[in-house]
């Protein structure tokens, strides 16, 4: 049976931490009746909290997958961490989303990671509603998120509802479309509601707030807004109509409110994702590369299940008994199990052996899947995040996910010896399923070394290794990952010979080496073109060239920044082998960027800190002491936001000291911004 798109919600809820993201969730999957009793975060015993360490941490670390009904409609839902240091698994989730539901604290407002999720949600460009959380709470005020929201993002924000009393005053709230009042009954668990007419005392608030809806939903729409300008009536029907098509098409952001751990304003919120956020027919195509053997064409990918199948792994996750469950979000086509697949970033093929349905930590198994629609692939063995499923009549190799640089490190080695090859295993594993999560091999030491985006992020990793692999280790001090770079451009030429064998292995070629702009990354690129060099030439310089990347130049620290172009390559066909260009070209890589001026960067990041106003001034001067800037200063009703940037080589230990210097009542968050030069060299850093 043809899946109905237009009554599919790929959606994702996203917050800062502690806005109450995942209390959000369980009441839609109660109210939906995907789950019969609503799991606490609070007592460990969350539906979409169900790895142990979310369990014990309270924090949602993995995105869970879930899928349930309301109203003939399926709904997707993806409910993505808060903390900073796991913005990867936010990343990949709103690459694959339709829409989003923002879950704002009705006390704080914008909170740092607000700011981070609402940008990454833009760069998406994904349609979003908000939710207005936790207004029972002493300082909730419903109008400031509204402004805040609107000054910080410069989003038009538009009520759909007003609340009925805030904080320990809050009864439940306004519909401003139907006009009408919504209160929920407690000893029910909110299942219950009743709807009554605007009450005298609060007929002239809603009137004013449901003709400012009306002005603005109509200033934005030209069929709306003649009706309007006309004095003609203006529906529920045409209302909602126009308030979706401005929500779909980013014009302005619907808000919604209440109190989801009381249990209040939930189902209105379900409605309004249905009402409001798009269906996989309603956001454009996807577009990805036709990959050719001479070019690359740009197309377009149409929802369409009748088409070729085309899908994207944004997601991998180990199973004991299963292996790697990779999560797709299928764009084009219909994938069935039991079929192969060809994993166009790899050009491997592969086998699906099943494909599951996925409820939280339960699993439904079914026959296919179908665009527009979301599922776990069982089997494949080589996927990674960010790879695309296709065929080879459609190689069509979507835009991959991209993922922030390590910043953060520490040596990590095994008990015994018989755990190593266990301990080695569980990385590869582990790397896979977190992109953001690397490891190798120190040259000089022989150690293994962990990277990842913040302590908290290796803390969590390193007791999984323990708890879930079984893996015996010890681990070492953290330490901060810098990157190496240059100043200057070279060309450098270098040549490669030796007999293995018995036959003479020979490469010769000439590389450019640049300074990139901060934050473009490293780039490769060959502008030699010469149909009687082989492909396989090509790709062996080039191969050299990106694991040269890796390995640094003066320190064996990744390089970031560095553009090279391949200018010149000296072929002959009797000597040349791909093993000899591969070698030529990181001989080159290593004696060129040694004579360009190599430089170290760290780590800077950005700090927030949020704490009462009489300790402000001992909070800046913690930072200004590890050489950090100030770089500006926000009143909220909860107290003082100092934001700033700092070196993350300086910052070990600075929640400690911040407590200490605040009586405990500053709490902070720290995410990458950019990386600097390094003044003085490695030091005693190294």
């Amino acid at each position: 049976m043809a899946t109905d798109l237009k009554k599919m919600r790929n959606i994702g809820i996203m917050a800062h931490i502690d806005a109450g993201k995942t209390t959000t969730t369980e009441r839609i999957l109660y109210y939906t009746g995907k789950i019969h009793k609503i799991g606490e975060i609070d007592d460990g015993a969350a539906t979409m909290d169900f790895m142990k360490q979310e369990q014990e941490r309270g924090i949602t670390i993995a995105s869970a997958a879930i899928t349930t009904q309301w109203n003939g409609h399926t709904i997707n839902i993806i409910d993505t961490p808060g903390h900073v240091d796991f913005t990867a698994e936010v990343e990949r989730s709103l690459r694959v989303l339709d829409g989003a539901v923002a879950v704002i604290c009705a006390v704080d407002g914008v909170q740092p990671q607000t700011e981070t999720v609402w940008k990454q949600a833009d760069e998406f460009n994904v349609p979003r509603i908000c939710f207005v959380n936790k207004m029972d709470r002493i300082g909730a005020d419903f109008f400031y998120c509204l402004k805040d929201i609107n000054e910080k993002f410069g989003a038009n924000t538009i009520a759909l509802q007003i609340p009925i009393g805030q904080g320990e005053k809050f009864e439940g709230v306004i519909d401003l479309i139907k006009m009408k009042e919504i209160r929920w009954d407690a000893e029910s668990e909110g299942e219950k509601f009743t709807v009554s007419e605007i009450s005298d005392a609060n007929k002239d608030e809603a009137q004013k707030w449901h003709d400012k809806l009306v002005d603005d939903v109509a200033s934005g729409d030209d069929d709306l807004g003649m009706v309007y300008l006309e004095g003609g009536e203006i529906t529920e029907e045409m209302l909602k109509a126009a308030i979706r098509k401005g929500t779909i098409n980013r014009t302005f952001v619907p808000f919604l409110l209440g109190s989801s751990r009381h249990n209040q304003g939930v189902q209105p919120l379900i409605d309004a994702v249905i009402d409001y956020l798009p269906s996989p027919l309603d956001v454009p195509a996807a577009k990805g590369l036709h990959v050719k053997k001479d070019k690359e064409e740009e197309v377009e990918v149409p929802c369409d299940e009748k088409k070729m199948p085309l899908g994207l792994v944004f997601k991998i996750q180990q199973d004991r008994e299963m292996g790697s469950l990779c999560f797709v979000r299928v764009y084009s086509g219909k994938f069935s199990a039991g079929s192969q697949v060809l994993n166009v970033s790899q050009k491997k093929r592969e086998r699906i052996n099943k494909i599951l349905r996925v409820n939280a930590n339960h699993m439904e198994q079914i026959d296919s899947v179908s665009a527009g629609d979301i599922a776990v692939f069982v089997g494949l063995k080589l996927a990674r995040t960010g790879d695309t499923l296709g065929s080879e009549g459609f190689p069509i190799l979507l835009e991959s996910v991209k993922f922030p640089e390590p910043v953060i490190s520490i040596a990590i080695e095994p008990e015994t010896l018989s755990d190593k090859d266990k301990l080695v295993d569980t990385l590869a594993i582990m790397s896979r399923e977190d992109p953001t999560f690397t490891s190798h091999e120190d040259a000089e030491t022989g150690q293994l070394i962990i990277s990842g985006m913040g302590e908290l992020h290796l803390d969590v990793l390193v007791t999984r290794m323990k708890d879930d692999f079984g893996v015996k280790a010890n681990v070492g001090a953290p330490q901060v990952t810098y990157r190496e770079s240059v100043t200057s451009e070279v060309e450098e030429s270098a040549e490669w010979s030796k007999v293995l064998g018995g036959k003479e292995n020979a490469a010769g070629l000439t590389i450019k080496i640049s300074q990139n702009e901060q934050g473009k990354g490293n780039t490769y690129e060959c502008a030699v073109h010469d149909n009687q060099i082989p492909d396989e030439i090509y790709e062996a310089v080039k191969n050299g060239i990106e694991n040269s990347f890796a390995s640094g130049i003066q320190y064996g620290y990744p390089c970031a920044d560095i553009g090279v172009v391949v200018t010149k390559i000296d072929y002959d066909e009797s000597t040349a082998s791909p093993m000899a260009f591969t070698a030529c070209a990181a001989q080159a890589f290593d004696e060129g960027t040694r004579k360009a001026g190599p430089e170290l960067l760290e780590p800077v990041m950005n700090v927030d800190i949020s704490c009462p106003l009489e300790f402000v001034g001992d909070a800046i001067s913690q930072v200004t002491q590890r050489g950090g800037m100030i770089q500006g200063q926000d009143s909220k009703s909860s107290g003082e936001i100092v934001h700033c940037t700092a070196p993350m080589a300086k910052m070990f230990g600075f929640s400690t000291t911040l407590r200490s210097v605040t009586q405990g009542r500053a709490s902070f968050s720290m995410e990458f911004s950019h990386f600097q030069v390094k003044v003085g060299g490695l030091g005693n850093a190294y």
